[in-house]
């Protein structure tokens, strides 16, 4: 907001991300919509302007008449869309994540010519994930031969229609522009077609962001530089919260707090900004250089974290496997790192019952409830069942909590045809310790199911059996003194301990053998004797060809230090 003619002016900001493969002319676009640019408009980076291409997002601004769905009562006198030019190189898909995790709308832009191209699908992923609500715009209607442009126009439209049909966009309106008439070397006199449609449109599909200024201060930076004499400023949209001039703000990959001095939108001053807010903050000095991107937070709100549990969907685009320690790499809030991942879910009697009403974003984690181990992660003809992962960071990363969490292939070949994005998600637990491992994961009880089968070797009475082959000769008997068993034949019993020096153990039969498996045992063990042994006659109480087989099963827990073996 700000003051204009001695009196407040109520402005309704809303960001509008501008996403597409590259070379589909995204910052054309934002260039011929916006009439006033912010300090990190339009490819400012010099590695952007000589490669032709954008390397970080830009930002730029126009500001239109309020409609009259958004009047609401007199709370806002204008509309003023904040353009978020994301990159389209499929190599900095990092930023396009960041990026769009602050927009309310987002512009997917087709190249008219070539169509629907592997980082558009990408892009319409994020989309699908950070965004409520989309337009699509057709771009260089100029390169279509005159005669069958508009039939081109609405075969791609259909094409894409279709392709949206499976997503959140499938009603999204679609409309062709040409934002740069023969192209980008082409002078500037060649004026825009299709941009004051595309104006209105982008008026009519707006609705007032909800906006919070509740909440800790968290604030995405995008653009930092110094004023000689007044200090540093730091550019970037707020994520959550507020803040005020005066203000004392973190800058938690500094590990210093800064006061706020003054504060601008779009060059102009103001009191105060909220979330939604594109704004420029400027703190006391320091060198602009340490921080290019990151975040701003209201003082001790923000953690860096070393290992998190998060809430875990597949994308159902990625081809590649969900594997147990793979390593990916994951963006949590505005970072990228690797992080090797681990799978794990409901046991499967809980997993059988799932409540109805549970998101797969908000999924009950707690500490109290027991998970099952996964090799990777679950997939099932209908809806995935629930499912969490753990992730450890190869380097520590500072976010706020619930942040969403995106795991990508970033180093697939980029000219291959595939989805690179693996899974979404959002933090639900951070470890912050970074010893987590010894005194954080032994909580997360995490299990694997073993199972160990041996046979019945001997009987030495009627509640007393000898068996083998269930452990190795160098196995410590004494770790599995008290565990139950089972037989073959049904009947239960208890490890007492081994018998002799080869891993031979005794087992212990309360409810002692049923007679059919005592005769079946004396019956197999009387056939083997007819046909002697090289020694002579057979030993009566020895099972040469064991039909009887020792069955047990017990629980591990992954992270416990002790490996104690549990059974229910």
């Amino acid at each position: 907001m700000s003051e204009s003619a001695g009196r407040r002016t109520k402005i309704l900001n809303v960001n509008v991300g501008v996403l597409g493969h590259v070379d589909s002319g995204k910052t054309s676009l934002a260039r011929a919509l916006s009439s006033t640019a912010s300090t990190a408009a339009f490819d400012k980076n010099p590695q952007s302007r000589e490669r032709g291409i954008t390397l970080d997002l830009g930002f730029s601004s126009f500001t239109v008449d309020l409609p009259d769905h958004l009047q609401d009562g007199g709370r806002y006198d204008s509309l003023q869309f904040t353009l978020v030019d994301c990159p389209g190189h499929a190599s900095l898909i990092r930023t396009i994540i960041g990026g769009a995790q602050i927009i309310d709308l987002m512009m997917l832009v087709v190249d008219v010519v070539k169509g629907l191209q592997t980082q558009t699908a990408e892009c319409l992923l994020i989309g699908e994930l950070t965004c409520p609500r989309m337009v699509l715009v057709l771009n260089k209607t100029d390169l279509l031969p005159p005669a069958q442009r508009q039939s081109a126009i609405e075969k791609m439209t259909r094409r894409l229609h279709k392709t949206l049909e499976s997503t959140r966009f499938r009603d999204c309106p679609v409309i062709a522009v040409a934002a740069k008439p023969g192209g980008p070397e082409a002078p500037d006199a060649a004026e825009p077609q299709g941009v004051s449609e595309l104006i209105e449109l982008l008026k009519r599909w707006t609705r007032v962001p909800q906006r919070d200024p509740g909440g800790d201060l968290l604030m995405a930076v995008d653009h930092c530089f110094s004023i000689r004499g007044q200090g540093t400023v730091m550019t970037g949209t707020i994520l959550q919260g507020s803040m005020a001039v005066n203000d004392t703000v973190e800058i938690p990959a500094l590990k210093v707090n800064k006061k706020i001095k003054s504060l601008q939108m779009f060059r102009k001053p103001v009191s105060g900004a909220m979330q939604g807010d594109r704004v420029g903050v400027c703190v006391t000095q320091f060198d602009p250089k340490l921080l290019e991107r990151g975040v701003v937070c209201a003082p001790g709100s923000l953690h860096t974290l070393y290992a998190a549990v998060i809430s875990v969907r597949k994308i159902g685009y990625f081809k590649g496997s969900l594997a147990t320690r793979a390593k990916f790499h994951v963006t949590v809030g505005h970072e990228t790192v690797m992080a090797k991942v681990s799978f794990f879910g409901l046991p499967l009697e809980s997993a059988s019952d799932p409540s109805p009403d549970a998101s797969p974003l908000e999924a009950p984690f707690t500490f109290d409830r027991e998970y099952s181990y996964q090799d990777e992660y679950a997939t099932s003809a209908g809806a995935d069942p629930e499912q969490w992962a753990l992730l450890e960071f190869e380097r520590p990363v500072t976010c706020p909590s619930l942040c969403l969490v995106i795991g990508s292939k970033l180093d697939t070949d980029i000219h291959t045809n595939v989805c690179r994005l693996a899974f979404h998600g959002r933090l639900l637990h951070g470890f912050e310790d970074k010893g987590y491992s010894e005194t954080a994961l032994p909580r997360l009880r995490i299990f694997k199911m073993k199972h160990k089968e041996g046979q019945v070797e001997r009987v030495t009475d009627d509640y007393t059996v000898i068996g083998r082959t269930l452990f190795k000769k160098e196995t410590n008997l004494q770790l599995f003194v008290g565990l139950k068993v089972a037989l073959s034949t049904g009947e239960t019993g208890v490890i007492e301990g081994g018998f002799g020096q080869s891993g031979k153990f005794k087992i212990r039969l309360p409810e002692g053998l049923c007679p059919e498996t005592k005769q079946m045992l004396s019956s197999t063990s009387k056939k083997k004797g007819k046909g002697g042994s090289k020694g002579g006659a057979a030993n009566e109480d020895k099972i040469d060809s064991q039909p009887v087989s020792i069955h047990l099963h017990f629980k591990r827990y992954v992270f416990d230090p002790h490996k104690n073996m549990v059974q229910s």
